[in-house]
């Protein structure tokens, strides 16, 4: 068996409505769907994490067409350098190019195979993986009204409560008014009751003082963790003498986090990381350190069936991955959007990655990229063609 053909489509993913965050205002993604095809007629299929990854995609992918698609390390080996997790030297968009390749190679081991992905990691240690709803402002989008007060950000969550039995929620909290922050999460708390999860993302909103001012109001309110408060760790290492509450970040400096003893926990995605076999070393690297893991948010259903895989394999990946599945109104893939319930999704049961590419649904979505462009997520209707700096306040 040999690979013939590597297609890289880039696709937008767009939201059903804009939602507000630290940098301005956000209303979908770009990412890049790839199809690795074989001469016995199998097909594996992933997700890179960015539009940017089919270009590179399309210029190593003679290096790898030819080659045996069960020999991912001799294929790394053609179009990837040594790349440690934090270097001056590491090209991240070629890490992450080069990982949606090595998930669609897993992809098509488990159909060659008629096995989950989860099982060629090593086995599965769960089949029912965590995942918050989210929450936050949100503009007006097409047939929906958004978000625009705490009461109806409270009504969306006890909404998603009724309908889904979520009670597990994760939200932008990033309000120059200080005080707003802390009267949205005492509303959701005494709206939803002192059992729900209530996680926050500032996405380094916050200067230390204010991180500081904040950070007793949130502890008090049962905050479960805080993501990226400031915009680097020596900051939030001097928050943490002020709160007990974890912290969470996309940086993935494992040694520095270890030194510094924040955060308490990275938040990535597979192909980022370089696909299933380097998520699963990093996340063993996270382990050894003590610092928790879990998945972030904004991919279609294929970044999120190799999320649920390679939380069914790994033991340590515990905490709930985020999720703005509820957010996104179509898919790329025949089964989703995929729709937690009860803060779970099931493991798909087939082979692979155990989901279907939808032709008519990767045209869409790759037309609607040609159509309305890459979003810009740090676009501030506020203030067009100005760029916010951080700290907001």
């Amino acid at each position: 068996m040999k690979i013939t053909r590597i297609r890289a489509t880039p696709v937008l993913i767009p939201l059903e409505a804009p939602y507000v965050w630290s940098y301005g205002v956000l209303d979908g993604f770009t990412k890049c769907v790839v199809e690795v095809e074989t001469g016995d007629g199998l097909t594996g299929i992933a997700e890179a994490p960015s539009a940017a990854a089919a270009r590179l995609i399309d210029g190593f992918s003679p290096l790898l067409v030819g080659g045996d698609p069960l020999d991912i390390a001799g294929l790394e080996r053609r179009v990837l350098p040594s790349m440690p997790a934090a270097h001056s030297v590491t090209d991240y968009g070629l890490r992450a190019a080069w990982g949606a390749v090595e998930i669609a190679l897993w992809d098509l081991r488990g159909k060659l195979w008629g096995q989950p992905v989860a099982n060629l990691l090593g086995g599965i240690h769960r089949r029912r993986i965590p995942f918050t709803d989210y929450f936050g402002y949100r503009l007006p989008g097409d047939g929906v009204p958004g978000e625009a007060s705490v009461q109806d950000i409270v009504d969306s969550c006890l909404a998603l409560r009724s309908a889904h039995g979520t009670t597990w929620f994760e939200g932008k909290i990033s309000d120059p008014d200080l005080r707003a922050n802390i009267t949205l999460l005492a509303a959701l708390r005494d709206a939803l009751g002192p059992d729900a999860m209530l996680r926050i993302d500032s996405n380094q909103a916050f200067s230390l003082p204010s991180a500081t001012y904040l950070a007793p109001a949130f502890q008090e309110l049962g905050v479960r963790n805080w993501e990226d408060p400031t915009a680097d760790w020596t900051q939030i290492r001097k928050l943490r003498a002020h709160t007990t509450i974890p912290f969470s970040s996309h940086n993935t400096d494992i040694a520095k986090a270890g030194n510094y003893g924040v955060p308490d926990a990275i938040v990535s995605d597979v192909a980022g990381l370089g696909g299933f076999g380097a998520m699963m070393r990093f996340v063993s690297g996270c382990q050894a350190h003590g610092i928790d893991f879990w998945c972030y948010s904004g991919g279609s259903g294929l970044e999120t069936a190799a999320f649920l895989h390679a939380c069914a394999a790994h033991p340590h990946i515990r905490e709930p991955n985020q999720s703005l599945l509820r957010w996104q109104p179509f898919d790329v893939i025949a089964e989703g959007p995929f729709s937690p319930k009860d803060n779970h999704l099931d493991l798909p049961p087939g082979p692979g990655l155990g989901v279907t590419l939808d032709p008519e649904r990767l045209a869409f979505a790759a037309r609607l990229l040609v159509e309305r462009g890459a979003p810009n997520k740090y676009h501030d209707p506020a203030a067009p063609g100005v760029m916010r700096r951080l700290p907001l306040v």
